[in-house]
């Protein structure tokens, strides 16, 4: 057994072969199960799944955080090598997933200019759009004492994203042309930084937003529109990646 696994981890993982991603199906759950399910109908890969309880906290178990210290999902281990690779964060795990499997740049550009284009708007979600988007989450649903002020400044500031994104898409700031996507050149292309975006900004309503608060953002409500048609972001964000019984 490598050392990267103890005796309490469970032999679905310790035993998987190739790709395994360890996940729950949250919105940082979902940019992996997308990224997966989108590569698995342009290049037939395979992988195999452990749904993880993050109700009971088994992501802070300590076999978890062998594979993951900061005991957060999803975590993808490439068995594929001479020892199990664990790749953790969701944007690093876009990344890696896409230059071992997406030859043909389907989902990725090979143009350096289109490239450094998705990295900054992928990296724009995890660092900027995420946080806020997470605490507001957190304040307005789960917090056992709801903090107004808390709720404000994350509401606030989570619209505040949507509003650069809107700004994005609309080519406002531009050619006054609108865009499709967030990354490429014209029109844009999907690509990771739709799907690293995607998962979180679909969940407006589940934040406490409401249809006259997203009125001020059409594009990206067709943006929206637009990536929830794929069969892979179906698939991703479905019943596939639901913990059975």
């Amino acid at each position: 057994m490598s050392s990267l696994y103890i005796e309490s981890t469970p032999s679905e993982v310790s035993k998987a072969n190739g790709i395994h991603l360890l996940t729950y199906s949250s919105p940082n759950g979902q940019k992996v199960q997308i990224l997966l399910e989108e590569l698995a109908l342009l290049y037939g890969i395979q992988w195999t799944t452990s749904i993880i309880n993050i109700m009971q906290n088994e992501q802070k178990e300590d076999w978890y955080l062998r594979l993951n210290p900061n005991g957060k999902i999803p975590v993808v281990v490439d068995n594929c090598r001479s020892a199990p690779f664990p790749v953790i964060e969701t944007s690093a795990e876009l990344l890696y997933l896409a230059e071992k499997y997406d030859k043909d740049y389907a989902l990725s550009f090979q143009d350096p200019l289109e490239r450094s284009q998705m990295i900054q708007w992928l990296f724009f979600w995890h660092g900027s759009g995420a946080p806020p988007y997470g605490q507001l989450w957190y304040f307005s649903k789960f917090a056992k004492d709801k903090n107004p002020a808390a709720i404000e400044r994350f509401r606030n500031e989570t619209l505040r994203v949507f509003g650069v994104l809107e700004l994005h898409l609309s080519g406002k700031n531009s050619d006054g042309q609108p865009r499709e996507y967030l990354a490429g050149s014209g029109k844009g292309r999907y690509s990771l930084a739709d799907i690293g975006a995607y998962p979180w900004v679909a969940k407006w309503e589940v934040t406490g937003f409401e249809k006259k608060d997203m009125e001020a953002f059409p594009s990206v409500l067709a943006w929206l529109e637009r990536i929830e048609q794929r069969e892979a972001v179906k698939t991703g964000t479905g019943d596939k990646y639901q913990k059975k019984p």
